[in-house]
């Protein structure tokens, strides 16, 4: 009875109003190059000062949610990921687009958008605590071995060509050791150039390396638009009934995958969309199809990206700690309310806490009417002219290349690695690689060596905890699951010539 008064609650005048307006704040800076939902909640955490508490949170909700999905727009539509969060939209987003599948890659990534996004919320109103406890035992190897599954999955993307496969994540590997060293807090690498004393920066990098060298391949393109088929602007993103059932098992598993991985701090999006990634297409009856425009990778990453949303609140409001850098934002509009996450939030303040739950689960809704209805207009990008939309999307890169840090030399640092993307888009070097090594690389050195030096060097007083050899075990079945195929093939061989 009072779940159903604290959901009346979050249905007031003023929570839907302002709700409506962090959904819409929320997409458009999601789906912006450079902005995401993080500049979204920090521009709204003073506006919700006068607020009342539950209104202010659930408006910072809305834009967290919605923030997440924006970037998939134009990830799946013209290549470019409006945040870090939709990298893996572009493997089979975009050129489903250049087959002229536009509005239904919109509708794929909407409705498993949802899905995902309603589960992690659904997960944060009712298995908050217990699952809270066990993110709390993750130490330094058990969170090295879970962003060492992000970098395992890396052999998978690579095993059809992995020369330049190793090559790409090489590269990513090595542009993750400029900058300061998380353990020592020297800097390294840096060559003298104080804009990347600290570190070289994630999004003038990722969009450098996906936005720019497409706008350098369109500019050498002869084509008059992005889609080749003629035909794109047919269809609808109103999937069919029979779509639905084939999505729904991935789209329900990545939900799970993410709302855990979101739980574990410092995990993010990046190892849950890897995962479940993953996991799809060795279950997939034509793997080779993904990364070419296939239905389930792009609805796998969709869920499982929107479902850290209610899983990285879970350590926030029942621990106090911030699953991700959008939730440690998150934790600042609890305190500019005057309220402490913990066992305090849901004792002495319930409304606020069930109303921010119940205020997320209703926002997820705004993903499909901005998603669905807004198809149409969307899709119409790509077939706006070539020599129109490069200038558009060029001038928002480098927009967004100097707001993330207010530098100059991040306008030239795009360009650099827009001319390198490019260059191994033309060789045919995959990009996927490098971006899961540059992501991961960093947050993966610093729990090895941070876990080395609490041990001493023992490793063997942390390795054989229950949860680091469950976290091992998985560990290894992704690293030997792309070549099963191969080693069930090589016994097969051995035993033909035995018995011969």
């Amino acid at each position: 009875m009072e779940f159903f008064q604290y959901a009346l609650e979050a249905c007031t005048f003023d929570n839907l109003l302002w709700m409506t307006i962090g959904a819409l704040v929320g997409s458009i800076l999601g789906a912006l190059p450079g902005m995401s939902a993080d500049t979204g909640i920090a521009i709204f955490l003073p506006l919700t000062f006068n607020l009342e508490p539950v209104t202010g949170l659930i408006t910072l909700g809305a834009i967290y949610v919605t923030g997440s999905f924006g970037g998939n727009i134009t990830a799946v539509l013209i290549n470019t990921p409006g945040t870090s969060d939709s990298l893996f939209m572009t493997l089979d987003g975009y050129p489903m687009t250049v087959r002229g599948e536009g509005l239904r890659a919109i509708g794929i990534t909407t409705f498993s958008a949802f899905i995902g996004g309603m589960i992690g919320s659904i997960a944060l109103l009712f298995i908050a605590p217990p699952l809270a406890q066990i993110a709390i035992k993750f130490g330094p190897w058990e969170l090295f071995l879970t962003t060492l599954m992000g970098l395992i999955i890396i052999l998978g993307l690579v095993k059809g060509g992995m020369l330049k496969g190793l090559i790409s994540a090489s590269l990513g590997f090595l542009c993750t050791m400029i900058g300061m060293d998380g353990i020592t807090g020297l800097s390294r690498l840096n060559f003298g150039i104080k804009p990347i004393y600290d570190e070289l920066p994630l999004l003038p990098v990722v969009l450098g390396m996906f936005a720019v060298s497409q706008v350098l391949a369109l500019a050498a393109d002869k084509t008059e638009t992005i889609s080749i088929d003629k035909s794109s602007m047919k269809g609808s993103p109103f999937l069919s009934l029979k779509d639905h059932l084939s999505m729904l098992f991935n789209n329900i598993r990545s939900s799970i995958i993410g709302t855990v991985v979101g739980i574990i701090p410092g995990a993010g999006t990046t190892v849950a969309a890897g995962i479940s990634y993953n996991l799809a297409r060795k279950g997939d009856k034509h793997p080779e199809t993904f990364g070419k425009g296939n239905d389930q990778g792009l609805a796998t990453v969709s869920a499982a990206n929107n479902a850290v949303v209610g899983g990285s609140l879970v350590p926030l409001l029942t621990l106090g700690i911030p699953g991700n850098g959008t939730s440690a934002l998150f934790l600042g509009g609890l305190l500019i309310h005057g309220l402490a996450p913990g066992t305090q939030l849901f004792n002495r303040t319930p409304e606020t806490a069930y109303g921010l739950f119940f205020g997320l689960i209703m926002a997820n809704f705004f993903i499909l009417l901005i998603g669905l209805f807004g198809a149409p207009i969307y899709a119409k990008v790509t077939k706006v002219p070539i020599n129109i939309l490069i200038p558009i999307v060029g001038s928002l890169c480098i927009l967004g290349a100097y707001t993330y840090r207010n530098l100059a030399f991040d306008n030239f640092l795009i360009i650099i690695f827009g001319i390198i993307g490019y260059y191994m888009v033309k060789a045919d070097i995959p990009m996927a690689p490098f971006v899961l090594a540059f992501v991961l690389g960093k947050n993966t050195e610093i729990h090895f060596r941070r876990s080395l030096l609490l041990t001493d060097g023992n490793l063997a007083s942390v390795a054989f905890t229950p949860l680091a050899i469950a976290l091992l075990t998985v560990d290894l079945i992704f690293l030997l699951s792309p070549f099963w195929g191969d080693i069930k093939k090589f016994f097969k061989k051995d035993k033909e010539a035995a018995n011969c």
